[in-house]
């Protein structure tokens, strides 16, 4: 269990999914959390239930990444309210479907501020305290998507979690000697409101059902791995063995391969 000087976790998109997993397992090993989400109701509805649980200080800040200004506002209340984030979980996440020019640049913006200029804001912000005290965890929700080539109809994704995975190598390198681990988190297939959200339900439980794990089963195996101070984690012999297949084929095989798999599994909508 972490001591208290260890600080408060705190979890972006923590209103479902991996971010909510994330939020129970670090509630249940004593941590006082931190929530941000967009969806108040719901973030409110896990406090209750984590405090009563637990026994733990949970405080809920609602608010958008998308709005560039988030980063500062949260930095700044938490500061105000003498609270240390000593654990920063980078998970706030969605897909944009269809083609690159099939949606506006203000879609493509929002996308790029929540997925890659929030995470490594909060990183730069929070950095500094987790140095001073020689102590810190970042767990960057990143996806096996960073390890295989773009596909068609998720024009941005691939690409956004492939920077988070270099940003924690790079942070590895950087602060992993000062106490202060980096990992980037990548699952394959997980079951949660990600596919709900982006409209490809029906396509993506035509996959195999050994393709997916569950979301306690991802958060946990992140939790221990930013511990032992890896940069980065794959979860699930599957998905290495995906992510090794891929390192290994031609570049040209590759994309091959992965353009076939677009057009069975993803709702892109060309210009």
């Amino acid at each position: 269990m972490p001591a208290p000087s260890r600080g408060h976790a705190l979890v972006t998109g923590a209103s479902a999914g991996i971010g909510a997993a994330f939020a129970r397992a670090l509630a249940s090993r004593g941590t006082p959390l931190v929530l941000v989400a967009r969806r108040a109701d719901r973030l409110e509805s896990l406090a209750a239930e984590l405090r009563t649980a637990h026994g733990i200080e949970v405080v809920v800040l609602p608010c958008d990444l998308a709005d560039p200004h988030a980063p500062a506002t949260l930095q700044a209340e938490l500061e105000a309210s003498g609270i240390f984030v000593g654990t920063l979980v980078n998970n706030a996440g969605y897909g944009v479907t269809g083609y690159l020019l099939s949606q506006p640049w203000e879609t493509h913006a929002a996308f790029l501020q929540v997925l890659l200029t929030a995470p490594t804001e909060l990183c730069h912000r929070f950095l500094p305290a987790m140095r001073e005290r020689g102590f810190g965890r970042i767990v960057n929700v990143a996806s096996l998507a960073g390890h295989v080539p773009g596909s068609a109809g998720q024009t941005l994704y691939a690409g956004t979690k492939a920077y988070l995975v270099k940003l924690s190598q790079a942070l590895t390198l950087e602060y992993g000697d000062e106490g202060v681990h980096t990992c980037a988190l990548c699952p394959g297939f997980t079951w949660s409101e990600f596919h709900d959200v982006t409209g490809s339900r029906e396509l993506m439980s035509k996959m195999p059902r050994w393709m997916w794990m569950d979301a306690d089963t991802v958060v946990a195996q992140g939790l221990d791995a930013v511990e032992r101070g890896e940069a980065v984690l794959v979860n699930g012999r599957v998905n290495r063995l995906i992510k090794t297949m891929f390192k290994l084929l031609p570049d040209r095989m590759a994309l091959r391969m992965i353009g076939r798999r677009s057009r069975q599994f993803r709702k892109a909508a060309p210009d």
